[in-house]
């Protein structure tokens, strides 16, 4: 009876109040029984238009972006097993400008499917639980419970206590035996212009791969040698130039076979999955340094010596399948020089999923086989190639330092994601500017590796790309001091995230002349922000500002573009930084809170376990809403000035609604 009272006087109550609480994706399940013991739990969502939810798989960027839903299945030891992953309905992929990454999300409707294998003979219901956000103009983060009826009884969706007002809270937390998983997906849905567009890109990329790894001692070398074999041992030029072609056509298959191998092998976007997590990012960063110290002489990378004599047995019978593996042996006896690159490829084009790694292998292959059939069909053109020589090496070596540049992003991804704070942004550009600058100093002769030769002269095709590296290196020396580096804004970590977020000098914005509050940090722009609310209500006590709530999180897009776009601008900028305290309350934040502040929502009936919990109870039960972003401008006894606002793109009404709040505070 007292949750029922309760549940009416919120619905009252909320039912007055300036905002809503809003549900957009509205639930159902089901059970589909396959055997005696094997079981599909099924959970359907209805998603309301204009609005969507975010695929298990949707990736993440460096400092947040959407949040990929979860699944928690219920005391499963002992009771029952997971087979294999939970599989979803197709869903749609879009370039995010805000995050700069692809995101994966669900329009209008969305099934998830959990087979199941039951041990214990007796367990009558399975409990599970999804944590998902859904967005519109403003985001959500929601979770919904459901309970699977093994038996014919009634199916249950496990609301929180306070349905009837639709509330509904985001938390973290995971009972001890829980098991949580990922999902299999299956093909996506893309507009074929945007599709097209990142294949193209990942071929381009691969196709300048493949042009890299011609130019090193291990296959430059072998394009006259093979030319020659097939013009000097077939039995007309016309017989020559087929074999020849032949032969390209065959690395291009060996190749793309390559790709097709790691698609199947790991699904069409498993390897997505594998790329966004920190620890893969780890190992990715691991194999980029064995490969960079490759490329830089400190050893070579070679495939067991008895593949390429076997190989060449079999190349020796002459005919169709010998030509293949003669491919083959190629791909085989260059290996220390391709690679590096061929891995480096497939990280990077697998991180994209679906179909990347095969248009990726096909790109780089295309361009390692074009030079064996256009000489062939252009003998005389042999005599335009430059000699070998230790140039060669040059472009092994340099090929090195970007791998070890590259290297250092993936460990930079991890960090983020981890919020470990050890390879900040000054920290990442100190790095790469020693990297740059010692290729820099290596093109111009002054420093030298294992396998150079000696050198009495630069060329000029050396120097000018020793100055192009130089320059480059000097460009990002500013970023240590707060420069932007538009150019490589999407390699280094954001200016949030870093030692000093102003700058070594704070030249990208101003600070209080006593220094940050107690409690404040640098925020968008270089405002004072507060991320705890009573720290922030006390400071603004002592200075005798209006409050300015800003519920937000990490993860969503429209708050960042109103700071982009909006509180950018001029005027928007001044009020913020002079007229208001402003606190930005984060209702993503999966930092957990201490033992003694964690408890079960009476509101909500969740576990408050995290600080982003917190703020989402704090903002469904003081503003009657749990949509971010979310402005409320308060005075010091913390009663409303106006009416809170949402998602604002429009510069002149946000600050129409700033100045009419702060006019009504009271000095």
């Amino acid at each position: 009876m007292n949750k029922i009272v309760l549940s009416l006087l919120l619905f009252l109550a909320f039912a007055n109040g300036n905002a809503q609480i809003v549900k957009p994706v509205k639930w159902t399940s089901k059970v589909e029984k396959i055997s005696d013991t094997e079981y599909n739990l099924i959970m359907d969502g209805k998603i309301d238009d204009e609005w969507h939810m975010y695929s298990q798989f949707t990736p993440q960027a460096d400092l947040g972006s959407a949040l990929p839903a979860e699944f928690t299945y219920e005391n499963a030891k002992g009771n029952y097993e997971l087979v294999g992953k939970t599989k979803e309905s197709p869903y749609t992929k879009k370039y995010s400008d805000v995050f700069e990454i692809d995101e994966y999300f669900f329009e209008h409707k969305v099934t998830f499917t959990q087979k199941v294998k039951i041990i214990n003979p007796k367990l009558a219901s399975i409990k599970a639980k999804i944590d998902y956000q859904v967005c519109k103009q403003t985001c959500i983060n929601d979770n919904m419970k459901f309970t699977f009826q093994l038996s014919n009884k009634p199916q249950e969706i496990d609301e929180p206590v306070a349905d009837t007002a639709a509330v509904t809270s985001f938390t973290t937390s995971e009972p001890v035996d829980s098991t949580q998983v990922k999902a299999d997906v299956k093909p996506v849905t893309e507009s074929p212009k945007e599709e097209d567009r990142g294949l193209l890109t990942i071929f381009f990329l691969a196709f300048v791969g493949g042009l890299a790894a011609l130019l090193t001692p291990c296959v430059f070398p072998m394009i006259p040698m093979t030319v020659s074999f097939f013009t000097k041992q077939s039995k007309n030029p016309g017989q020559g130039k087929r074999n020849a072609i032949f032969y390209g056509v065959s690395i291009i298959a060996i190749y793309v076979v390559l790709g097709l191998a790691i698609t199947a092998i790991f699904g069409a976007d498993a390897l997505n999955a594998l790329s966004t997590n920190p620890w893969f990012n780890v190992f990715f960063f691991l194999l980029l340094i064995v490969f960079a110290a490759s490329f830089l002489g400190a050893f070579e990378i070679m495939l067991p010596n008895s593949w390429a004599n076997k190989v060449d047995k079999q190349a020796d019978r002459g005919g169709i399948i010998g030509i293949i593996f003669m491919a083959l042996a190629l791909a085989i006896v260059s290996f220390s020089c391709t690679g590096p690159i061929v891995g480096t490829l497939l990280v990077q084009s697998a991180s994209k999923g679906g179909i990347a790694p095969i248009v990726g292998m096909l790109g780089f292959s295309s361009a390692l086989a074009l030079p064996f059939m256009l000489f062939a069909m252009f003998p005389s053109w042999l005599h335009s190639l430059p000699k070998s020589g230790g140039w060669l090496n040059t472009v092994k070596v340099s090929l090195g330092f970007l791998e070890l540049a590259l290297a250092f992003k993936f460990l930079s991804n991890a960090d983020l994601v981890l919020q470990l704070h050890l390879l900040e942004r000054e920290v990442f550009l100190a790095i790469w500017i020693a990297i740059f600058g010692a290729w820099a100093l290596y093109l111009l002769g002054k420093i030298t590796t294992p396998h150079d030769s000696p050198i009495g002269y630069i060329s000029v095709g050396r120097l000018s790309l020793g100055l192009l590296v130089l320059a480059f290196t000097i460009y990002m020396i500013p970023g240590l001091f707060g420069a932007p580096l538009k150019l490589i804004s999407a390699f280094p970590p954001p200016q949030t995230y870093s030692e000093s977020p102003t700058g070594f000098f704070g030249s990208t914005a101003p600070v209080s002349e006593n220094g940050l509050p107690d409690g404040a940090e640098i925020g968008p722009h270089g405002l004072n922000v507060f991320t705890d609310y009573d720290k922030g209500l006390a400071y603004a006590k002592t200075v005798n500002k209006p409050v300015m709530l800003d519920f937000t999180g990490f993860a969503c897009v429209n708050c960042r573009k109103m700071e982009n776009n909006v509180w950018s601008d001029e005027k928007v900028l001044e009020v913020l930084k002079n007229d208001v305290v402003l606190i930005s309350l984060y209702v993503d934040d999966k930092r957990e809170l201490p033992k003694s502040e964690q408890h079960v929502s009476k509101i909500t009936g969740n576990e408050i376990t995290s600080i982003g919990d917190k703020w989402t109870e704090f903002i469904i039960t003081k503003y009657q809403t749990n949509t971010q972003p979310f402005y409320v401008l308060i005075d010091l006894k913390e009663q409303k000035l106006n009416k809170p606002i949402s998602y604002t793109p429009n510069i002149d009404d946000y600050l129409t609604w700033l100045n009419d709040g702060i006019s009504k505070f009271s000095k």
